[in-house]
């Protein structure tokens, strides 16, 4: 006895290979609005309508995989040890970020955030002193790193519990995986 897969597990796959419905809907000669209807659940499709979805879902994950690489932002931007919060926090309003990495010598050695420049500014601190602190003061750790091969499930599960993920290639920062960035696979 054959398990047919849930809705959620259709959409799932087809979010793995990173295709949208449109995509999947023409490979498998359907119609994009047959494959939004399956995903939420609200029809029940024929075995085999079903099987030419899953058919064209597995023809493109043979094909395409999406990887680090296909998802990374290059360059970095990304501050030293030694800069001061004022140009850290500069550069991360300027690039409407709310954390950089910390970077000596092209590795990673820690992260700056809004939230730990605003926690110093609430702990007491003068702020005018702030900012002509180093970044280093109060730096935190730094963010996860994978190599431009790690796949999208793994991406995900990291970008889930952290802001960032860092892609380094031959010990050098190769560049940055957001949430925003794995959230644009949602169409």
């Amino acid at each position: 006895m054959y398990s047919l897969p849930a809705p959620e597990e259709i959409r799932q796959f087809r979010l793995r290979v990173g295709k949208t419905q449109s995509e999947v809907a023409k490979k498998a000669n359907v119609s994009q609005s047959l494959i939004a209807r399956i995903e939420k659940g609200s029809i029940d499709p024929r075995v085999s309508t079903l099987r030419k979805i899953l058919e064209a879902l597995r023809d493109e994950e043979k094909t395409e995989r999406i990887t680090a690489k296909n998802l990374m932002r290059s360059p970095v931007i990304s501050v030293s040890a030694a800069d001061s919060l004022k140009k850290a926090s500069k550069i991360m309003e300027q690039n409407n970020i709310s954390q950089i990495p910390v970077v000596r010598k092209g590795a990673q050695v820690g992260s700056i955030s809004e939230e730990r420049l605003v926690h110093e500014m609430t702990s007491g601190k003068d702020p005018s002193k702030l900012s002509s602190m180093q970044v280093k003061d109060i730096m935190g750790g730094g963010f996860p790193v994978v190599t431009e091969n790690t796949d999208l499930e793994t991406l995900s599960r990291l970008v889930e519990f952290n802001p960032c993920v860092l892609i380094v290639e031959q010990e050098k920062l190769a560049g940055i995986v957001t949430k925003s960035d794995v959230l644009k696979l949602v169409k």
